[in-house]
């Protein structure tokens, strides 16, 4: 990447500051070559990230998080928010920046660089701003990765903290994108770690349940009771595709992936139980949620999709009470269900070919071939978009698989988190063995995996290695040697 160009002024001081940082002596570059998709069959030893090991170390001298921000500090900062709808760039408030010393700001720099133009004078600024307040340029550890990217990932490996005031700073940027955060970054009581977050690209779905119009303004829409099909009525779909089937008490149903890469969010009923069913096509993952099991006093929630991201997972909320959730976990991360603190209990979800989880669940249901909506859906509406790896930040990534190395997960009753790969998992029950770990049993379900515990119980769904080692780190992993 070629090197970028300060003013005079900015040059001086971002050469002194360069020449004082504390950094290894070498950078360990990534292979961050393609992963492949959960059921292609794919060799599972590409798709390598960064490991902790990977990032240089972090500079020294950081003040504590609860360290506030030299005034002087923050007013630059917010100048060069002013100037952002602009692409304006001041060479003497961004020196002020970096005369501060203050690596913290990292992370404001690097939500700045996202909004930015590539490659404007504004964009060119911050990146070699971030390099001289951390002594380490970014596209040195991942190189073909957008600037944004790059940079987070590097805080991110090094646990940075943020500041106190940090979130309203942000804030401040967000809600120029899309003002109907604002509940959101306003709840001082909030879980959200705020050094987490990025924009996705969309803005926020409040449309009310059962609205089945697109959004105004441009959101990921979620699809609400949608109209379902018998199996028969399902021949449109191709038996090799993917879809993600939940069964529970009797009753089973089909998600077409394809369908479920333009909603990304399903709220309906099985079985009578309330499912909220929020897919993450950046983590490769379709869980579900009951959504009417909540504290005395709240009423059903209805999942939607917020448009930001944390981690490269999906941020999702609910609409009727305006809490933020975290899509992997369940728990409710802000509003009124966070003050009751309420983790949404889950049950499982299988990634199975359409052919192989009719032949083993013949009554199931399946989503109308136009959602009901009367709207045609490509079968690969994202064309490859994630084939590359992650490409929003996720920090370090357990070096134990590869990045996009498809798991099952399961979270036990004690709060042990284990994984099972499926290849290997596959393997091993098409040889008649079986795939046992703590306690949990992997059985085929169509042609996917789905994880038992020995009392019959379990939540288990699927996920690329990187989302879920990121959300449960202390994952244990299923290998076949423990089969064996």
């Amino acid at each position: 990447m070629r090197r970028r160009q300060l003013s005079v002024i900015a040059t001086a001081l971002l050469v002194a500051l360069l020449t004082t940082a504390c950094t290894d002596a070498t950078v360990g570059v990534p292979d961050d070559a393609a992963g492949r998709s959960p059921d292609d069959g794919a060799d599972d030893t590409v798709g390598v990230f960064p490991g902790p090991s990977a990032f240089p170390r972090g500079p020294s001298g950081v003040p504590a998080e609860d360290a506030p921000l030299d005034p002087t500090l923050t007013a630059a900062l917010e100048e060069i928010m002013r100037g952002r709808d602009y692409q304006r760039f001041d060479p003497d408030t961004l020196a002020t920046v970096v005369a501060a010393d203050d690596p913290r700001v990292g992370w404001f720099l690097a939500d700045l660089v996202r909004f930015a133009v590539t490659g404007s004078e504004l964009s060119d600024g911050l990146f070699d701003a971030f390099e001289a307040l951390t002594g380490v340029p970014p596209d040195a550890v991942a190189p073909d990765a957008p600037p944004f990217v790059a940079m987070t990932d590097l805080l991110l490996a090094w646990d940075l903290p943020a500041w106190d005031g940090y979130r309203e700073l942000k804030g401040q940027l967000f809600l120029q994108i899309d003002p109907r955060w604002r509940a959101f970054f306003e709840d001082d009581d909030a879980a959200v770690d705020w050094r987490w977050v990025s924009w996705g690209g969309v803005r926020i779905d409040d449309r009310v349940f059962g609205d089945p119009s697109p959004c105004p303004r441009g959101c990921i829409p979620a699809l609400d009771d949608p109209t379902l099909t018998d199996a028969a009525g399902g021949d449109w779909y191709p038996d090799e595709r993917l879809v993600f089937g939940i069964s529970l008490d009797g009753e089973s149903i089909a998600l077409p992936r394809h369908q479920m890469e333009i909603h990304e969010m399903v709220n309906l009923t099985l079985a009578g139980h309330d499912l909220g069913i929020p897919y993450c096509t950046l983590c490769g993952s379709a869980q579900a949620y009951r959504t009417s099991e909540l504290p005395a006093g709240f009423d059903r929630a209805v999942l939607r999709t917020s448009g930001m991201l944390s981690r490269s997972n999906k941020l999702m909320y609910d609409l009727t009470s305006g809490s933020l959730i975290d899509t992997f976990t369940g728990e409710a991360l802000s509003g009124p269900l966070h003050d009751a603190e309420v983790t949404l209990p889950q049950v499982s979800v299988v990634a199975s070919t359409w052919g192989a989880w009719k032949q083993q669940h013949p009554r199931t249901q399946i989503l109308a071939e136009d959602g009901g909506i009367d709207r045609s859906y490509p079968l690969d509406p994202l064309g490859g978009r994630d084939d590359d790896g992650p490409i929003f930040p996720v920090g370090p990534v357990d070096p134990r698989l590869p990045v996009q190395a498809p798991v099952v997960g399961v979270v036990l009753p004690d709060g042990q988190p284990v994984a099972f790969p499926v290849e290997d998992a596959r393997r091993e029950l098409a040889a008649g063995r079986e795939v046992v770990s703590h306690g949990v049993t992997a059985h085929l379900d169509g042609d996917g995996i789905r994880v038992v515990a020995d009392n019959g119980e379990s939540a288990s769904h699927q996920a690329f290695w990187f989302a879920w080692s990121q959300f449960h780190p202390d994952t244990a992993l299923w290998s076949p040697e423990v089969s064996r």
